[in-house]
C-alpha cells in the first residue's frame, strides 16, 4: 500500500467526493482493456474557480458557463456564499452570481468552506477593493511541493495592504485604498499574475507587472475582467499593464476548455492503446503537448469540434521533456503521461522544474512494475533548452515493463489520475482509494471510465 496519502489528505479526499456525490472513496480496476469512445470536456479548473472570485468585482450579475462539476468549484461557490454573494445555476454548467450584497466573513466560515483549497488567497483583491478587508485561513492544496504565498502578499503589499499574522491566518487590511505599482515577479506565477490582476483593475492609478505568466487561462481571465470594463494591456516580454477603474461590471462568459483534462485522457488513450475522442479540445491550446504526443508514438486527429487521441499501433518512443511556464511544456501533463512513458521501450527522461516535489507519485507505479529512477538533485550534465533551477528533480524512466495490479492511494490530483491510468494498464485488479481527490480537477471521471469501457467497480 502506498503510504504518500495522509491521513488529513484522505479526509480531504471524502470531502472532496461528498462535494460531486461520490459516496465512497475507493474505486477497484481491472486491467487490460483499451480506452475507446467518445467523451466531452467543460471549463478549465484553472480557469472557472478563477473567474468565480472576478465576480465579485462586480456591481452587476455575472453569468459563467461551461463550468465543470468538480469539487473545487464547490469550493469556491461555498466561499462566495459565505461572503454574501447569491449564487445560482439557472441551467447545467452555467452559474450565476448577484453581489449586490457583498458583506465581512469570519475566519471560522472561511476554514469551514476552504478546506485544503488554495483558492482563499485570490479572494484578497476582490475583497480588499469591495469591503477593505480580506481574511486568509492556512492554506492546502496538493502536496508536490512548497507554493510559498510571498509573490502574493509582496504584490499587495506594493499595492498598499497591509498584512498581519495570526494563528487563525492572514487578515489584510487597506486603509486608504489599494494603488497602482510596478511589480517583477521573480517566477512567472500564474496564482501570483492572478492576483494581481485581481487587486489592480480597481485599484487607484496604473500597474505594471512584469515577468508575468502568460497561460491560456491567464488570458481568458484577462478577457473576462476587460468585459467587465477593465484595461489591461498584454505587452511583449511578459509584461502586463492593468489601468486601474472606479467601477467593474458583470460580466458573460464561456469558459475556455480544460486542456489538462484532454491531455490527461489522451495519456489514457496511449498507454492502454485506446481511442479516445474528446469533445471541447482544442488544438491551439495545446500545440505544446500534441508535439510530444506525436513524438512519443501517438496520433490524433483534429476535427472542428474536438480531437481524436489514440495508439496507432507498433512500439512507443522514448522521449526527454521539460516542464516550463506556457507556452513550454505544463507541469500537470507529465504525470499522466509518465505512465504511457513506462510502455516504450529505451529510456525517457523527464525534467520537472516547476515543482521541486512532482515525483512522488511514481513509488506507487514502481511497486506496480515500473522502473522509475527519480533523481532528487536533478541530471544538471544532461543537455537542455529550459534553464536549470535549483529545486528541479528529474525522473528516468526505462521501459517497456509490464503493469501489475496493487493497492495504492491517491497523492495528489494529477498523480492519482496517474493511477487510474496506470490501473488501466495493468494485469489484474488495483484497487485506488482517495480518489475524491481526483475529482477536484475531473468532472465525473467515473461515469467517463464507464462510457470508455473500463472494468470497475465503484464502491459508492
Amino acid at each position: 500500500m502506498n503510504s504518500i496519502a495522509t491521513d488529513a489528505q484522505a479526509r480531504d479526499a471524502l470531502k472532496a467526493g461528498a462535494r460531486v456525490g461520490l459516496k465512497s472513496d475507493k474505486i477497484t480496476i481491472t486491467g487490460g482493456n483499451p480506452l475507446k469512445g467518445r467523451i466531452s470536456v467543460r471549463g478549465a479548473k484553472n480557469l472557472a474557480t478563477k473567474a468565480m472570485v472576478a465576480a465579485l468585482l462586480g456591481e452587476t450579475p455575472s453569468i459563467l458557463r461551461d463550468v465543470p462539476d468538480i469539487s473545487d468549484v464547490q469550493v469556491v461557490r461555498g466561499l462566495l456564499e459565505v461572503y454574501g454573494v447569491k449564487v445560482s445555476s439557472p441551467a447545467p454548467g452555467e452559474l450565476r452570481f448577484d453581489t449586490s450584497n457583498v458583506e465581512k466573513a469570519h475566519f471560522a466560515e472561511i476554514d469551514a468552506h476552504a478546506g485544503s483549497s488554495r483558492i482563499p488567497i485570490l479572494f484578497c483583491g476582490p475583497l480588499l477593493n469591495r469591503l477593505g478587508e480580506a481574511r486568509i485561513p492556512d492554506l492546502g492544496g496538493c502536496r508536490i511541493g512548497d507554493r510559498p504565498i510571498d509573490f502574493h502578499l509582496d504584490a499587495l503589499r506594493a499595492m498598499g495592504a497591509i498584512v498581519d499574522k495570526s494563528y487563525e491566518g492572514i487578515y489584510i487590511t487597506a486603509p486608504d485604498g489599494l494603488h497602482g505599482a510596478n511589480i517583477h515577479l521573480p517566477y512567472p506565477s500564474v496564482g501570483a499574475t492572478e492576483q494581481v490582476l485581481l487587486s489592480a483593475v480597481r485599484a487607484k492609478g496604473t500597474t505594471e507587472l512584469t515577468n508575468a505568466a502568460i497561460e491560456p487561462e491567464i488570458m481568458d481571465l484577462i478577457a473576462i475582467l476587460q468585459k467587465m470594463g477593465a484595461i489591461i494591456s498584454v505587452e511583449p516580454n511578459r509584461v502586463i499593464l492593468i489601468e486601474g477603474v472606479d467601477r467593474l461590471e458583470g460580466y458573460k462568459h464561456r469558459a475556455l476548455f480544460d486542456r489538462n483534462e484532454v491531455a490527461s485522457w489522451a495519456a489514457a488513450a496511449l498507454a492502454t492503446h485506446g481511442d479516445i475522442f474528446v469533445e471541447g479540445a482544442q488544438q491551439s491550446e495545446l500545440m505544446t503537448f500534441l508535439n510530444v504526443f506525436r513524438k512519443v508514438g501517438g496520433a490524433f486527429d483534429v476535427e472542428e469540434d474536438g480531437i481524436r487521441f489514440y495508439h496507432p499501433g507498433g512500439e512507443l518512443k522514448p522521449v526527454t521533456i521539460e516542464t516550463d511556464v506556457h507556452p513550454g511544456f505544463m507541469t500537470d501533463w507529465q504525470q499522466p503521461l509518465i505512465v504511457a512513458l513506462t510502455q516504450a521501450p529505451g529510456i525517457s527522461i523527464v525534467h520537472e522544474t516547476v515543482y521541486e516535489d512532482r515525483f512522488g507519485f511514481t513509488e506507487a507505479l514502481n511497486e506496480m512494475g515500473a522502473n522509475i529512477v527519480v533523481h532528487k538533485q536533478g541530471l544538471p550534465d544532461h543537455p537542455r533548452r529550459v534553464a536549470r533551477r535549483d529545486f528541479e528533480q528529474a525522473a528516468v524512466i526505462t521501459g517497456p515493463t509490464k503493469l501489475t495490479g496493487a493497492d495504492v492511494r491517491v497523492p495528489d490530483l494529477r498523480g492519482g489520475f496517474s493511477y487510474l491510468i496506470a490501473a488501466l494498464t495493468a494485469e489484474g485488479q488495483s484497487t485506488i482509494s482517495n480518489v475524491g481527490i481526483i475529482s477536484r480537477g475531473y468532472e465525473h471521471f467515473v461515469d467517463k471510465l464507464a462510457v470508455l469501457g473500463a472494468d470497475f467497480v465503484f464502491e459508492g
